[in-house]
Formats: structure tokens, sequence, C-alpha cells
């Protein structure tokens, strides 16, 4: 375990090469590649190894355990991106099994994590849908407000005449999935749902009826059970990945990859190449990256995703094929980010360039939450109304995917790595 003093010396030493090479001139040619590289792995290591130190010490505290993991998970990130994309410089069998562990311990931790955030995007979406019956069917004013637009003669209560509703009537008792189990729904959508229906189905004086009324209280009804339903799922799924994080962090396999952090913080095998002028060695690498990110971003049909409604994006195939390259290019901007990080150390990273990490962070989620529910729905025998609200769900979450994308688009346009 490195010490204090030792890894502050590390990290200074490593930053001021980094500006040395960032700066150019002659000071960057005497710089090597390993005094940039190595430091930067040694201060990755140590927050491996801190975040490690917290968990263990956490014990009952649930947010100090929350927060260590997160810790975990970046620092293994940041040291598996950096293994990956200097990997030339490297001992490159070391390199490639540590990167493979590294994969497979932070992709453990972060499957709990990623059952916790969608079960709580879900129950948030479902409580703001059944709140005030503002957005109701389809989600189409939600969709288009996420971009600053607004529905054209839609009114302040609902949709437009005319909306079409579920099919058949809503039903009143014991729905075929059975009564909702005990325990609230998370973010209280259970008592939302059950205020709206009681606003939904009174009286209206307002004279805007048009389709609201049977659509809204389909909602009402649908929305404690499709709430409950997707707790009880997401909650399985996360006590099962909490078993498997704790089956990890026990395991011969983890201290294994512990052990060869801790060594990592102290010695990195560098290859021949690591010898070279940071400029020479470092750069070409990083280049790499940026250049296969912009070739990612250039097959995004990022004109589509300019406007501000894409109904293509919207549906439940169309739509999710389209995920994976964008997801492609969330990890290759993860990468270019990393190499960044080692080329120019502790500078502060182009805001546009954070914006942009960050709307494709909200369009995975997005995306999980969207295949969530119409998992949810797949459910053998649940009533009409479940389904038809996990269908508006649906379409909320793919209105947020869209509303990221569109997101996404403007920080690029705005961001230094979009210039070659």
């Amino acid at each position: 375990m490195p010490n204090p003093d030792h890894e502050d010396t590390t990290r200074t030493a490593g930053e001021s090469a980094a500006r040395d090479v960032a700066a150019g001139g002659t000071t960057s040619d005497k710089v090597t590649a390993g005094e940039v590289l190595v430091p930067y792995l040694h201060a990755r290591a140590a927050d491996f190894l801190r975040g490690l130190r917290l968990h263990a010490g956490s014990g009952a505290d649930t947010r100090g355990a929350e927060e260590a993991a997160r810790a975990l998970r970046a620092a293994a990130r940041r040291i598996s991106g950096t293994l990956h994309t200097f990997r030339p410089l490297l001992d490159a069998a070391w390199a490639d099994r540590l990167r493979a562990e590294l994969a497979w311990f932070s992709g453990t931790l972060a499957l709990e994590h990623a059952c916790t955030s969608r079960l709580v995007r879900l129950a948030d979406a479902l409580s703001r849908l059944t709140s005030d019956g503002t957005a109701t069917h389809g989600t189409a004013a939600h969709g288009t407000a996420a971009h600053g637009t607004q529905p054209v003669g839609t009114p302040p209560g609902g949709p437009l005449p005319g909306s079409p509703v579920p099919d058949g009537p809503v039903p009143d008792g014991p729905a075929p999935d059975g009564p909702a189990p005990g325990g609230p729904v998370s973010r209280s959508a259970v008592p939302a749902a059950r205020g709206t229906e009681r606003s939904l189905t009174g009286s209206r004086t307002d004279g805007w009826t048009g389709g609201r009324t049977d659509d809204g209280r389909v909602l009402a009804v649908g929305a404690a059970r499709a709430g409950a339903l997707l707790e009880r799922q997401l909650t399985l799924a996360r006590a099962r990945a909490h078993s498997a994080a704790l089956q990890a962090l026990g395991s011969a396999r983890f201290h294994a990859v512990a052990d060869a952090v801790a060594v990592l913080a102290s010695d990195v095998p560098l290859g021949p190449a690591g010898a070279a002028p940071a400029a020479d060695a470092l750069e070409p690498h990083a280049r790499a990256v940026e250049h296969r990110l912009l070739d990612a971003v250039a097959a995004l049909p990022l004109s589509r995703a300019a406007h501000p409604y894409n109904a293509e994006a919207l549906a439940l195939m169309a739509g999710e094929a389209q995920d994976a390259p964008w997801h492609h290019t969330r990890g290759l901007l993860r990468l270019h980010r990393y190499a960044t990080e080692v080329l120019h150390g502790a500078a502060a990273p182009d805001p546009a360039l954070y914006e942009a990490a960050r709307a494709l962070d909200r369009h995975r989620d997005a995306a999980a939450a969207a295949a969530a529910a119409a998992a949810a729905a797949r459910t053998p025998r649940i009533a009409q109304a479940t389904a038809y609200t996990l269908g508006v769900l649906h379409a909320d979450q793919r209105h947020e995917v869209e509303a990221a994308r569109f997101a996404f688009h403007h920080a690029w346009s705005r961001t230094t790595a979009a210039v070659p």
C-alpha cells in the first residue's frame, strides 16, 4: 500500500512531465513516455487501493459502500482504458491480463448500481407521468419539452382531442396479474397514481374531455401495478448483482487483481518503447483513439438527431437497433478523455467534451430503462392497464433517448475534439 507522501510526490512529478509534453519545445524532448505514463498509473492504482480500503471499512454504511464502489469503478476504468490506449508502450502480456481482470471486476460492481439507478429512474418517470396528468398518452408533450419546444395545438391540460385510448374497458377489480404486492413503490409512485386516479375519474369543469379522462384513468389504474412489477423485477436483479459483487470481492480472483494493482502502485512494466520521447511515443496513440472517436461520431445520424423530434428513434425495434453505435461512441469518448488526462495531467477538461460525455451517459441509462419497461410488459398474464402503462413508460424513456442524442449533437458541435 503506497504511503500518501510517495503518492503526492508521484502525482506531482507525473503532472509536471505531462505539462512539459503539452507545452512542447526542448523540455518535452527530454521527457520520456515512461516519465509521463508511469506516474499516472501509479496515481490511479493508489485511487483504487484507497477505494478498496474505504469499501472494507464501510461496514453497514450503505452510502459509504456506494461511494467506495464508485471510486473503485472509476479507478479501474481509468487503469483499464490507459492500458488499452498505450499498450504498445507496456509489457503487452501483462497489460492484456490486467485489463481483462479490471474489466471483469468493474463490470461486476457496476451491475448493482445499474439496477438501482434504473429502478429510481423508472419510478420517477412513472410518478411524473401520473402525478398531475400533464403528460398522458405516449408522453409526446414530455419528449418535445426535452428539446425546448411545445407540441402545436396541445392544450394545457392534456393531448389533442381524439387521442387514441386502449381498447376494452378499464378493469375495476383484481387483474390477472393480481393485486400489487406489499411495500411502496420507489419515490412514492403508488400514492401519486392513486391521487391521479381520484382526480381523473371525477367530474371536469374546464370543458376539455377529448379522450383524456379515459386515457389518464388507464394510466392511474395501471401505475401502481406497473410500479410494483418493475420494483419486484429490478429489486430481484439488484439482489442477485449484490450477491455477485460480494462473491467477487471475496474470491481468489479479486485478491489476485488487488495484488496486481498494489504492484502497479509502485512498479509499471514498460516495454522498449517506454524510453522513447513522450511527444513521439504518447501522442500518436492518443491521436489514434481520437480519430476512432471522430469516425464513430461521423457514422452517427447526427443530422437526424439535430431535429427537435426524431420519430425514428422512438420505434420499439428500429430505435433500439440504433443504440449500439451510440454506446460504442460513448466507450471511445471515455478512452479519449482518459488519454487526454495522461497527456495533460490535471488540466481542466473541455466543458463541452464533458457535456457530450454526460449526454451519452444519459442516453445509455434511458435506453436501458426503456428495455426494462419493455421486458416487464412481456410478463405473462398481466392486466391490460398494466401493460398499457408500461408501454407509455417505454415511450417516455425512448423520448429521453431522443433528447440525449439531441443534447449530444449540440455539445459535440462545440467541443474542441470535433476539430481534427
